[in-house]
């Protein structure tokens, strides 16, 4: 018998009862043939950014990280890191052609980048200093953090072009990057356009994004490509 309020087991069956039947061929081949998917989605861990619903994807079509922030570590080379593995095995293994970076408005990390975490969160204290870049020296008011999130996508960007393998498939055509800003009260992507110099609303956009990416500046508050 199911226990009251189980809300998460009510949500299993409701995928091996509803939804898998109609997908179970989809299901199937994926086995079959292995996962073959064009694009890895690097994104915040927030529960309010679901890169399927965004992209109308369908199982196998994305290989996806997410994290506090959607972060990129910078490259080392060796050690344990979870988020450089995946770049690794997306880029190295599965050979995809995108890689999309995607923050958020409202986004905690970048809020507690500037506020602080407490004192017992270590590790999140350490891992938040990677946004130390793309703070702005003024207080934390809602323009600021708008701003500070875009910056904070940029800059993922720049360090995804310090992966030697990156920079390489990059450089030769074969993988594009793309900074993808989720305006969550507008029901939007704003996507980082290196020709416009700036995030354009998908709506208008020419393209998802493009790349590579020169270091940004700022001028009259907006981020652009210097």
């Amino acid at each position: 018998m199911n226990p009251p309020g189980d809300e998460l087991l009510q949500r299993l069956r409701h995928f091996h009862s509803d939804y898998f039947p109609l997908h179970q061929q989809r299901f199937q081949d994926l086995v079959a043939q292995g996962q073959h998917p064009k694009t890895l989605f690097i994104g915040c861990s927030d529960s309010r950014l679901v890169p399927y619903l965004l992209t109308g994807a369908q199982p196998g079509d994305l290989f996806v990280v997410r994290n506090v922030g959607a972060f990129v570590p910078p490259y080392e080379g060796s050690g344990l890191h979870g988020t450089t593995a995946a770049i690794e095995f997306a880029v190295l293994s599965l050979q995809v052609e995108h890689v999309i970076v995607c923050g958020h408005t409202h986004c905690g990390a970048i809020r507690a980048a500037y506020e602080g975490v407490p004192e017992r969160a270590v590790a999140l204290k350490a891992w938040l200093a990677l946004a130390s870049e793309a703070l702005l020296p003024v207080r934390p008011t809602p323009e600021a953090l708008y701003r500070t999130e875009q910056r904070a996508v940029v800059l993922q960007l720049e360090r995804l072009m310090d992966y030697p393998f990156v920079r390489e498939r990059v450089e030769s055509g074969r993988l594009a990057l793309h900074g993808w800003h989720y305006v969550i009260e507008q029901g939007e992507v704003h996507v980082f356009d290196a020709g416009e110099g700036g995030f354009l609303p998908a709506s208008v956009a020419s393209t998802s994004g493009t790349g590579p990416y020169a270091p940004y500046v700022e001028h009259d508050g907006q981020v652009i490509a210097d």
